[in-house]
């Protein structure tokens, strides 16, 4: 089993995620092979709150060009985790 530190790699801040606070959703960046169990009992663990739904997507790599050289950045998995109505994580709270 993996650790919950394992499965969610950071939380995202964007203009987007900040707006769906009010209706107590909050965005992270997990694991590509997290399933969406295992995203919702690591963030009960880390946060200590209860999860009502987990909605995920696959964020695709983009081309990016240096002068003549062509690279592409990494795929990545993006989270949606909403609480039930009483709780809140405090470390987004004022962002």
């Amino acid at each position: 089993m993996k650790s919950p530190r394992d499965v969610i790699k950071r939380p995202l801040v964007t203009e987007k995620s900040t707006r769906q606070l009010e209706d107590n959703k909050y965005a992270f960046m997990v694991d590509v092979r997290a399933t969406k169990t295992e995203i919702k009992e690591a963030v009960e663990e880390i946060f200590k709150v209860k999860v009502k739904e987990v909605n995920t997507l696959r964020v695709p790599g983009k081309t990016k060009r240096m002068g003549r050289f062509e690279g592409k950045t990494p795929e990545w998995k993006k989270a949606v985790v909403t609480l039930e109505k009483d709780h809140k994580i405090p470390l987004f709270e004022g962002v």
